[in-house]
């Protein structure tokens, strides 16, 4: 496969994307270096070779789930920088306009 212009542009419109003449010029050349490189690798001989599955033969070590009892509110809150009696107090994120 060979990246051209005509690709590229087509990758940056659904991408969002805008490139100068010069940008374009090295998206084309590093594309088509990432596909080099990905043609290149399926030209290995993987017979016999059993697919990768984890990266380690580690096993997690999970700790059991165990019923706690719960902070207590005050001593939750504080620790808060904000708060009123009940709850904690946040910057305004979102704006109704």
């Amino acid at each position: 496969m060979k990246v051209d212009s005509k690709t590229v542009r087509d990758i940056a419109h659904l991408a969002r994307l805008e490139f100068d003449a010069q940008g374009e010029e090295k998206m084309i050349t590093d594309m088509n270096r990432m596909i080099g490189f990905v043609e290149k690798l399926g030209e290995l001989n993987t017979d016999g070779i059993e697919p990768l599955i984890y990266m380690t033969d580690e096993v997690n070590r999970l700790r059991e789930d165990e019923v706690k009892e719960p902070l207590p509110h005050k001593a939750v809150l504080m620790n808060a920088p904000k708060h009123d009696s009940d709850y904690f107090k946040v910057p305004k994120v979102v704006d109704k306009k």
